[in-house]
């Protein structure tokens, strides 16, 4: 990519792609400037908003030698480090458009959390789930909190903990899928909570967990499908033997997706992976 000239607003490539569903409209759509040079914090902002997505991404040049392209990403609220299903649609776009890897089968992405690495999987691409900026338990005060807007008692929630890899995440798992399900937040509580709830299907099911998303201080009520939610959550549950080290998660019901996302730990590494299909291929007006 070159650095275009600041001046008049030009087309620019652009996609919308819909990731960790096979189905197009089923899974998580994320907007994607493939040329995002010279635009301005403001107007990658400005776009962010206006397309109301829980995430818009730029390709930027990277800093550094080792990434095959920088990628900056923004939710309706401003910009963050780091989301996961940002970072799949945005490898898939970039693949679709040309882009070729220093590595074959592998991809570096650079943005706010540093590189991140994708790679080729049976079921599209996956991340390796980046190093928790927080973790340990919840304390007792936002535990409080969380009970009060997700409108349950703090007796029903079986484990806690912060999975934060950038956008502040915090987790509480439910006794079953089914109760995840049935939650009905209180609106004006979840106003300060970046909070993922998760809850285990019966044994036999097709998938592992149900899992929701709420991230009120991002600009987003509830998210269809969590990347970088779902690799916190499995850094936690494989870490404490409470999940096996490949699973699958089902998310979106709730709002009419059906997005399934699959954890498989090779070594000490977490991968978040599932499939991506682009819906909406054009121009941009930037």
């Amino acid at each position: 990519m070159t650095l275009r000239p600041r001046g008049e607003p030009q087309w620019r490539s652009f996609a919308q792609v819909d990731v960790f569903a096979a189905t197009p409209y089923l899974g998580n759509p994320v907007a994607v400037v493939l040329d995002g040079d010279g635009l301005s914090d403001h107007e990658m902002a400005r776009l962010a908003t206006w397309t109301n997505l829980s995430e818009t991404t730029f390709f930027v040049p990277p800093r550094s030698d080792e990434a095959d392209y920088g990628l900056r990403i923004f939710t309706p609220a401003g910009e963050i480090p780091f989301a996961g299903h940002p970072t799949l649609g945005s490898a898939h776009a970039w693949l679709e458009a040309g882009g070729i890897p220093k590595a074959p089968g592998r991809l570096i992405q650079e943005c706010g959390l540093g590189l991140a690495e994708v790679r080729r999987s049976g079921t599209g691409l996956s991340f390796r789930a980046p190093d928790l900026k927080r973790e340990g338990p919840v304390d007792s005060a936002h535990l409080d909190r969380i009970a009060r807007g997700l409108r349950i008692g703090r007796e029903r929630i079986v484990a806690h903990q912060w999975v934060d890899n950038g956008p502040g995440w915090a987790a509480v798992q439910l006794a079953s899928a089914e109760e995840v399900l049935a939650l009905k937040p209180d609106e004006p509580h979840m106003g300060d909570l970046m909070l993922g709830v998760i809850g285990a299907y019966p044994e036999g099911a097709h998938v592992r967990f149900e899992a929701r998303a709420f991230g009120a201080p991002a600009g987003v009520r509830e998210d269809p499908v969590t990347g970088s939610l779902n690799a916190g959550i499995a850094q936690w549950l494989i870490g404490n033997g409470t999940a096996p080290r490949s699973y699958k998660v089902s998310q979106g019901a709730c709002l009419g997706r059906n997005g399934v996302v699959t954890v498989e730990a090779d070594g000490e590494a977490v991968w978040i992976g599932g499939d991506s299909v682009t819906c909406v291929r054009g121009t941009v007006h930037l």
